[in-house]
């Protein structure tokens, strides 16, 4: 993923010093697709771990996230 990052930042700041060919704009669009791809992937994986808590120590995990972590074998109740 960093070097995704590193890559697209390469474009952008070529993009706003001289800018791009089409073989570099093709590029770029491919990687920030892969970069989404990569971010909403790990995103979703913290969203199911997730566990929340009130202040009393009860939990009050969403029940639809609680479904999720039950159909993955995350959660026994």
């Amino acid at each position: 993923m960093d070097t995704l990052l590193v890559r697209i930042n390469e474009l952008a700041h070529k993009a706003k010093a001289s800018g791009l060919n089409d073989a570099e704009k093709a590029e770029r669009a491919e990687l920030r697709q892969r970069y989404l791809k990569l971010f909403r992937a790990s995103f979703k994986s913290q969203v199911e771990m997730l566990q929340v808590y009130d202040k009393e120590g009860k939990e009050v995990t969403p029940e639809k996230v609680r479904d999720i972590q039950r159909k993955k074998g995350l959660r026994d109740n």
